[in-house]
């Protein structure tokens, strides 16, 4: 999880972000056979600069963990979003 300032607006707050949903956006069931459905995994930076705009700091932390859910739910459709323990550390850290 990347620390380092945006290169475009030098904001600390872009992040790769690593979160998982679990079965409700996973792969399809075949008819004919069962498949094992695993959590779906992808990457984004989202911007989180501008989303914590004329937030107090005292509200930032769980107000970019609340943006963080609703960017992946509506980039991902489902409502079973799971944080990793990495990015939460992190969040709260700054």
């Amino acid at each position: 999880f990347g620390s380092s300032p945006c290169s475009s607006c030098g904001s600390l707050f872009d992040l790769d972000l690593f979160l998982s949903s679990a079965p409700a956006a996973m792969g399809k069931v075949a008819k004919s056979g069962s498949k094992k459905l695993e959590p779906v995994t992808r990457d984004y930076t989202i911007h989180l600069h501008k989303l914590m705009h004329k937030i107090q700091f005292k509200k930032r932390a769980p107000r970019a963990v609340r943006e963080i859910r609703k960017f992946a739910l509506k980039r991902m459709f489902t409502k079973d979003v799971r944080i990793d323990t990495k990015l939460n550390k992190f969040i709260w850290s700054n």
